[in-house]
């Protein structure tokens, strides 16, 4: 004996099958989209004469590297004197001591902090173009 399945009948089976195909497609693409994150922390500071790539790696409490890659507001690689970076907890208002970054590259630089916890922080740069020239930009990051 054959089954006739009414109009209602056969709604119900497509949607069916469409939200049992759509969420295969979400569990498939779960463990591709976390792989790809490496956590880290980016952001572009940008002030009236100069800009900054910064990236906080990993973004996440603990030791982090932060590198800087320094732009003209034209947007070619601006040579400084010297970076230095400050930290502040934007919740408990507590402040890092002020470090010297070391030059990588022309354009480069890199500083280590030994222990950030996790939440906001306001990241300052302090850019030294020449002896005269001085550029100072903050930005909060977020540290999970």
């Amino acid at each position: 004996m054959k089954s006739i399945r009414t109009p209602m009948t056969l709604r119900r089976t497509i949607r069916a099958l469409a939200l049992g195909a759509g969420a295969l497609l979400v569990v498939a693409a779960a463990p591709l989209a976390a792989a790809t994150d490496d956590d880290s922390f980016f952001t572009h500071l940008h002030a009236e004469t100069a800009m900054a790539n910064v990236t906080v790696s990993p973004g996440r409490a603990g030791p982090v590297e932060i590198t800087i890659q320094l732009e003209t507001t034209d947007e070619t690689p601006l040579t400084a004197k010297a970076v230095s970076v400050a930290l502040v907890d934007m919740q408990t208002g507590r402040k890092l001591a002020p470090v010297e970054a070391s030059r990588d590259g022309d354009a480069g630089w890199r500083v280590k902090v030994a222990q950030l916890t996790r939440g906001r922080w306001m990241l300052g740069l302090g850019i030294s173009i020449s002896e005269a020239d001085h550029v100072s930009v903050e930005s909060p990051i977020l540290i999970k």
